[in-house]
């Protein structure tokens, strides 16, 4: 987590959640954030591990065939990951997660045709997923433009190939899943024009607000500063 900014945030008098689920698009700075969080909780991540991926390559280029290999790489990870955290007993410590595991078949619906689909639901529905529930979801949301921005920024080499399609796809398969997620409090943030790596205002602002969260679905939508204007 030694990449993480640690802005400072009055945490005093602060009953924080225990377990936090960082989620959202490609590009949108979900990893970003929840490294940023353990390191002002002095919380353990648990993070998505795509570089693990063989498969993904490939799909980012386009080729259809490796959707089912790559989606289904994911899932056993994920599921893999969850295990190991049960053998340390996940219910004791605390962590911030880049990933929720119910939204997993969410990617599957976007990149599978039906025949795959139903291979991919069946394998699923084979497997044991006792998943803890998060205390928090934090879903961030930005448009495909400024997902993309925000990927050729970062400049993964893989990544630069994912087309803003796909991007669309992907963020309405997003707003269908949380419209209905109801499994845990749920703070939707309007990700577009905060900086909480570089802007220590964005960074705390935003903690403080998540931190008054205890129940049902709230919505995070910053103002743009305009210079000059108070």
């Amino acid at each position: 987590m030694s990449d993480a900014k640690a802005w400072q945030v009055d945490l005093s008098n602060q009953t924080l959640p225990r377990f936090i689920a960082v989620e959202g698009p490609i590009g949108v700075g979900k990893t970003t954030l929840a490294k940023q969080l353990a390191q002002t909780f002095n919380y353990d991540t648990l993070l998505e591990r795509a570089e693990e991926n063989p498969f993904l390559p490939r799909f980012y280029a386009n080729e259809h065939n490796s959707a089912l290999p790559t989606q289904l790489f994911f899932l056993f990870q994920r599921v893999q990951q969850i295990n190991d955290l049960k053998q340390d007993d996940i219910f004791q410590p605390v962590r911030v997660a880049d990933f929720l595991i119910d939204k997993d078949r969410l990617f599957a619906e976007v990149t599978l045709d039906e025949e795959a689909m139903r291979l991919y639901d069946q394998v699923y529905n084979h497997m044991t997923i006792n998943a803890p529930k998060p205390d928090l979801v934090v879903y961030l949301q930005a448009p495909e433009d400024v997902l993309v921005e925000r990927i050729k920024k970062r400049g993964i080499q893989n990544e630069q190939a994912i087309s803003p399609e796909y991007l669309h796809q992907l963020n309405e398969a997003y707003t269908r899943f949380f419209h209905y997620y109801e499994d845990a409090p749920l703070l939707i943030v309007n990700a577009a024009d905060i900086d909480w790596v570089n802007n220590p205002n964005d960074y705390t602002h935003l903690v403080e607000y998540m931190l008054s969260i205890k129940n049902g679905r709230h919505y995070y939508n910053p103002q743009p500063i305009i210079p000059g204007v108070e």
